[in-house]
């Protein structure tokens, strides 16, 4: 069998107030086509579907027509919700639409109830595990703990339990939204650490043939049966450099990886980070490339230059960020402090914050429990709170 494998659509982002519906549009002409093109037997859709939990109304009309593309392929496709969609929301009418071969996985109860497809070789059961808020799920799942690794493994403990009841010889697919150690990650995605553990060992999926992973919006491969397909579409300038692609996945006769190929995305405009002084940005013609391109532009004059973005833009008229770190500053004193923030997550900060107001010395144990549950508490009470607006 084959399988397309996307993830991080992300319907309704912009890219820096750039709305790009028209690029997400084309994104979805390009997965029909290679629908039918490649012959695929089944689409992956692994979370985050929409980029917030109430996505704008073209967003939604995007999904809707799309949801209508797809079952008129006659090709099944399930999806997952992740850390950006209302469960509730993304879910609704999924009963309904499931007689269509879209079936939605927003509900972690129905995490062990698949979508079982069949070849000449054997059905295959495909999982659909939505992203699991570890303080609201502990309890139902029998969880030991409030963690990503506590739930995710009773989720799949469970998902376990059903392939083993099945006849000897069905493969197995599951579709998880989580930050799984070894992933890369890049600047457009949304944190995720509950009690500063935002990692969970690939092991967790250990007993199924593939997962097909969502969050990390890089295409990349934690080991041969652990994938993640990444984003289609570039959504900071942290992905300057990704490839954008989705995963074309061959499951063999016994569960075997028979191949996994790179399908790429449309790439509505380039990216490109530009750093030094204004007037060589202006004048160095190894620049000419990106004149197209959506630009990020550092300057590092030691003076701020006049008009700097109208100067950047008769060059590069798609300058889209422009930041300044001028020569010779000691780099601490001159970050800014979103900079000095970049990459740490809310308890460690919160922890900083502690030391700081402190004059010295780090939280302690029982400080940091402290401050980790206040975290867990606030994140469960958004999430309780979104399902009700």
């Amino acid at each position: 069998m084959k399988f397309l494998h996307t993830s991080d659509w992300h319907l309704g982002r912009a890219f820096h107030r750039v709305n790009l519906l028209g690029a997400q549009a084309a994104f979805v002409d390009h997965l029909v086509e290679t629908v039918r093109e490649r012959e695929v037997d089944a689409v992956l859709v692994a979370g985050d579907v929409y980029d917030r939990a109430v996505p704008p109304l073209p967003a939604v009309e995007l999904f809707d027509r799309t949801l209508h593309r797809l079952a008129d392929l006659g090709v099944p496709t399930v999806m997952i919700s992740g850390n950006h969609d209302s469960a509730r929301r993304l879910g609704v009418g999924a009963g309904l639409i499931d007689r269509a071969g879209i079936h939605l996985r927003t509900d972690p109860a129905g995490c062990a109830e698949p979508v079982v497809l069949a070849d000449v070789h054997g059905e295959v059961a495909l999982y659909g595990l939505p992203y699991l808020e570890p303080a609201l799920v502990k309890d139902q799942f029998g969880a030991d703990k409030v963690s990503h690794e506590a739930v995710l493994g009773a989720a799949m403990d469970r998902i376990r339990a059903d392939l083993a009841a099945r006849a000897p010889g069905t493969r197995s697919i599951v579709l998880a939204h989580a930050f799984v150690t070894g992933g890369q990650s890049s600047d457009s995605e949304r944190d995720i650490t509950v009690g500063g553990v935002e990692a969970v060992p690939a092991s967790v999926f250990e007993g199924v043939d593939y997962a097909a992973l969502g969050h990390l919006h890089g295409c990349q491969t934690i080991n041969e049966r652990v994938r993640y397909s990444g984003s289609p579409l570039a959504y900071s300038f942290s992905e300057v450099h990704h490839r954008k692609t989705m995963w074309l996945i061959e499951l063999g006769a016994d569960g075997e990886i028979g191949g996994a190929e790179r399908i790429d995305a449309p790439v509505p405009r380039a990216l490109a980070r530009l750093r030094g002084r204004l007037d060589d940005l202006l004048a160095d013609q190894a620049h000419a490339v990106h004149e197209d391109a959506w630009v990020e532009a550092t300057l590092t004059d030691p003076v701020r230059p006049d008009d700097p973005m109208a100067r950047l833009a008769a060059r590069f008229p798609h300058t889209l960020s422009l930041a300044f770190d001028p020569e010779g500053r000691e780099e601490e004193s001159g970050s800014s402090y979103a900079q000095r923030l970049r990459g740490r997550s809310d308890q460690e900060i919160a922890e900083d914050f502690v030391a700081h107001v402190r004059g010295g010395g780090r939280a302690d144990e029982a400080e940091r429990a402290v401050l980790q549950g206040a975290f867990d508490d606030v994140r469960a009470d958004d999430s309780r709170q979104e399902t009700h607006r």
